[in-house]
């Protein structure tokens, strides 16, 4: 499996490359196979006097690469000029990655507001598996807030078809995760199941299939907002990693700064792995 990790060159990008434990927890989950890529944004030139930044950032990722070659992984590195998200989902999708992996220093109440920030833009547009990996905001030498990635999951559902794609990401991701806690919320905008469906049975037909690859399964219906629930979960649970479908019912929902999954990638204390529907565009 191939994973693409973004990288800015920034402190904070560097904690997610540097860490041995993440690279362990992807090699975990069967990724091999990493191309490091960093965006030299389109209105930064060359010719700029005495700014190298094409050389600056191949140096980085070579420096990079032997850290990622030293834990076993097949390293390729690709700089390159455009819009941050736009190119890093464009590599993506040519060499046929199963993850990309960008850092976000967390919440603030900027984040929240800017639209701009590459790892909301990735939330939106994503093709692939997105995990946003969690690092200290406050930091002069920053680390990842939770290096065990897969080790404890907790998995939110509206029992729609792209969440059921979310959960076949365990299929791989069991080799990492020991437990899991999966969250179903219920709410006015909801439309609803059908009445003969209850969320709390199949919370435990699903809970039953992580439980026979040996994972210890919790489950819990809450009410209310559906970002807002999830992310109180994640205050009492304490998971390494949300897993959510990056789409709800609404095909219009990727449009929507306020859509579901968007709220948890800018709010949520620890990392968050969005899984898109398949096919999408």
């Amino acid at each position: 499996m191939k994973a693409v990790c973004a990288t800015d060159l920034s402190v904070a990008s560097e904690a997610t490359i540097e860490s041995e434990t993440c690279l362990e927890c992807l090699g975990r989950i069967g990724i091999d196979e990493i191309h490091l890529v960093t965006v030299i944004p389109s209105n930064v030139h060359a010719g700029m006097p005495g700014i190298d930044f094409e050389g600056r950032r191949r140096r980085a990722l070579k420096r990079y690469r032997r850290v990622i070659e030293d834990a076993g992984f097949e390293v390729e590195t690709h700089v390159v000029r455009g819009t941050p998200h736009r190119r890093i989902v464009g590599i993506a999708e040519t060499i046929g990655a199963s993850l990309t992996v960008v850092g976000s220093r967390g919440k603030s109440p900027l984040e929240n507001r800017v639209i701009g920030s590459t790892a909301r833009n990735l939330a939106r547009t994503t093709t692939t598996p997105l995990l946003v990996n969690r690092i200290e905001r406050a930091a002069d030498d920053p680390k990842v807030l939770r290096e065990r990635l897969f080790q404890r999951v907790l998995y939110a559902t509206d029992f729609s078809e792209n969440a059921e794609a979310a959960f076949e990401t365990f299929s791989y991701l069991r080799h990492a995760t020991q437990e899991a806690m999966l969250v179903h919320v219920e709410t006015p905008k909801d439309p609803g199941l059908p009445e003969d469906e209850d969320p709390e049975e199949q919370l435990i037909d699903l809970a039953t299939r992580l439980e026979e690859w040996g994972i210890e399964t919790q489950t819990k219906v809450r009410q209310g907002d559906p970002a807002d629930e999830i992310l109180a979960a994640e205050a009492t649970y304490e998971p390494s990693t949300i897993l959510v479908g990056s789409r709800g019912h609404s095909r219009l929902r990727r449009l929507l700064l306020g859509s579901v999954s968007e709220d948890i990638v800018a709010r949520a204390e620890g990392n968050v792995l969005l899984v898109p529907p398949s096919g999408v565009v």
